[in-house]
């Protein structure tokens, strides 16, 4: 069964237009998901609004939107008002510039979907486009008017069909300035760097999500099934922290040294050569 489109409208390049469907490419809703109850009763409970002046319950139909302008003077939004600000829709989107793919930084990143023609008929140009960005080794810059708000969003080529992600406004992306300038300049002893890339370089491997594990998620569901089967919580040790006075034999222990001396060239190249040959052993056996 096709999902369902989060979107439908039209993507334009030039004079080529096709029609496209936007589709969710990442979604929390498979996660475990709470309820808050009432410990006493076990039952459901509601989410009410309550004046913090008079503490009395706000009907819904008295409920409306407000900014704070200075501490505790709002000014409010009728629900009309703020319709009227919402852009119109075009439901067009309109390519106007070209990057290279890894010319944006990826902190801009938003949330991903996958857009697909929205019918036969469209198919065609649609290919053409996305083979076209293919070819060109470039994304088109685009903007709409997406779930209310305008948004800008990054196309790229993605298998048979495009991936479209919602970029963050400039003004939303903090500088790393402000989380970085504190940060001292340290002075790494050699040794130190040489066994840091001694450890990186024996762990590459290629991005595989598959092999990721939501930890968080696995926790919940193994906490929710002792409870639903009365067995004892086990308690999570607490991690520990690599001291500063630590770190030199974390990197060795990490290594594998063994020794007080980091990894040679003439070693780190016998090591090589010895994981190639069992793996050729091992390819042959097989």
């Amino acid at each position: 069964m096709a999902p369902r489109a989060n979107w439908k409208g039209f993507l334009k390049i030039g004079e080529l237009n096709c029609a496209v469907s936007l589709y969710t490419a990442a979604s929390t809703s498979e996660r475990i998901a709470f309820h808050m109850v009432n410990r006493d009763t076990g039952h459901r409970l509601n989410r009410e609004f309550v004046d913090v002046e008079t503490g009395k319950l706000v009907e819904r139909d008295d409920q409306i939107k407000g900014y704070e302008v200075t501490d505790g003077d709002y000014v409010t939004l009728e629900p009309e008002e703020i319709a009227a600000a919402v852009p119109e829709a075009d439901k067009m989107l309109d390519a106007q510039t070209f990057i290279a793919c890894d010319d944006i930084d990826d902190v801009y990143f938003d949330k991903p979907y996958y857009l697909a023609p929205s019918d036969k008929a469209s198919q065609a140009v649609f290919d053409l486009i996305r083979d076209g960005l293919l070819r060109s080794k470039v994304a088109a810059i685009a903007e709409t008017v997406l779930f209310r708000r305008a948004r800008t969003l990054l196309i790229r080529p993605h298998g048979k069909g495009l991936v479209a992600t919602t970029l963050n406004y400039d003004y939303e992306v903090r500088s790393a300035d402000a989380a970085f300038d504190d940060l001292p300049d340290l002075k790494l002893k050699d040794e130190m760097l040489e066994l840091a890339s001694h450890i990186i370089d024996t762990k590459k491997g290629k991005f595989d999500p598959s092999t990721f594990d939501d930890r968080y998620e696995e926790a919940l569901a193994e906490l929710v099934r002792a409870k639903i089967e009365g067995r004892k919580i086990r308690k999570r040790p607490e991690p520990k922290q690599t001291k500063a006075s630590d770190l030199l034999e974390a990197l060795r222990q990490s290594a594998g040294s063994g020794t007080n001396k980091p990894p040679s060239g003439k070693v780190k190249a016998k090591a090589r050569e010895k994981a190639g040959a069992k793996s050729e052993k091992m390819r042959k056996a097989s």
